[in-house]
């Protein structure tokens, strides 16, 4: 309890610091001029130049923005391309794989039956000796 309360009245503290300036929501391009302050006049013009260089360096941030994610859509484009490459020759690998694995089955059967008529001749064999003893 005494840990809740504490940390509760931390919050407390911290957001009343926080907000105490009362310019803790106030956006970075804040234009004065909009309340109709007319003692701020040489301040507005000084304030609407750098608004504009801003807008001006926001443009071409934006327009960098825009190359960075049309890159990033290229370069998903060609991983998805690659993606496509791969499941394709895993595809072939495992149809070869599947091949290889019948057959390889279908000869050791083979291997089996032609090793039991091996034994099949030598057991034969031993029968037609020892009736000719």
């Amino acid at each position: 309890m005494k840990r809740m309360f504490f940390t509760l009245g931390l919050v407390i503290a911290i957001q009343g610091c926080v907000l105490a300036d009362g310019n803790a929501f106030t956006p970075l391009d804040f234009n004065d001029t909009s309340y109709g302050n007319t003692t701020a006049a040489p301040a507005v013009t000084s304030k609407a130049t750098k608004a504009a260089s801003s807008a001006e360096g926001d443009a071409v941030g934006n327009g960098n923005i825009q190359n960075a994610i049309l890159q990033l859509d290229n370069a998903q484009v060609d991983i998805r391309n690659d993606l496509l490459n791969c499941k394709t020759k895993y595809a072939d690998v495992d149809a070869q794989y599947k091949l290889i694995k019948t057959e390889r089955q279908a000869l050791k059967k083979q291997v089996s039956n032609i090793e039991k008529r091996i034994k099949e001749i030598e057991k034969a064999k031993e029968k037609i000796r020892k009736n000719m003893l």
